[in-house]
């Protein structure tokens, strides 16, 4: 049963690693919003990490490289890193579970290592989830609270892009990839454990067993006397 917890652990880990790089190439994370004035659907634009798109009426889209990082917005510049981050701290995650699986041979038959290994994998998709949910988070935010805000004009908004919902559900595979992976340890150390804990236990019964004395009966006095008698 273990074994097939981390094998799933894996499958979701690809998954997971699949969906961060989807959504850090993706440039919807902001799409044009078809509000008042832009009710009627006249054009498109699509902005994301590295590069916007624009697309006119009967045009195709054309996308754009930014020049600089320094025209985004703070909240893009922010999860244009940490997605970065956080497709490297998958990948790292991967190689790590790889090595703490039980039908690897990474560690050879050191049980203990495997156990550290699993659980640093563990904690290393949870840091992963992190760094995905915190941008994707932050820039659904913003787009929310600009698109209520009266002091904007309606061509200046804009709504959730599909990289964000992207972004959310691999967010939550990284999350539970890492339970996975801790139960997975948990298990395995309590399963290292109980040996030890019923040796100790026979040893301790052994010891007792040695310390007790054996008091002889001794017959009383008055049995004494009645055999004067």
């Amino acid at each position: 049963m273990r074994a097939k917890l981390e094998v799933l652990a894996l499958v979701l880990g690809f998954i997971g690693l699949f969906g961060t790089i989807t959504v850090t190439v993706l440039p919807t994370w902001r799409v044009s919003a078809f509000i008042g004035a832009n009710l009627i659907v006249m054009e498109e634009l699509w902005v994301g990490l590295w590069m916007d798109c624009y697309r006119q009426i009967n045009i195709r889209m054309q996308c754009k490289v930014y020049d600089s990082v320094l025209i985004l917005p703070p909240e893009l510049q922010a999860a244009r890193s940490l997605m970065c981050v956080s497709i490297v701290l998958v990948v790292i995650s991967l190689l790590v579970t790889g090595c703490g699986t039980q039908k690897s041979n990474c560690c050879g038959d050191n049980i203990k290592s495997k156990n550290i290994t699993l659980a640093l994998g563990g904690s290393l998709f949870l840091l992963s989830f992190l760094t995905t949910l915190i941008p994707v988070s932050w820039v659904g935010y913003t787009i929310i609270s600009n698109y209520y805000n009266p002091t904007l004009l309606d061509a200046e908004k804009r709504e959730l892009g599909s990289a964000l919902f992207i972004g959310w559900a691999t967010s939550g595979i990284l999350l539970i990839t890492g339970i996975i992976l801790l139960v997975s340890y948990s298990k395995r150390r309590e399963k290292m454990e109980k040996p030890f804990t019923d040796t100790y236990l026979m040893a301790a019964r052994d010891v007792q067993k040695e310390e007790s004395v054996y008091l002889e009966r001794t017959p009383s006095s008055s049995y004494k006397h009645q055999q004067y008698v």
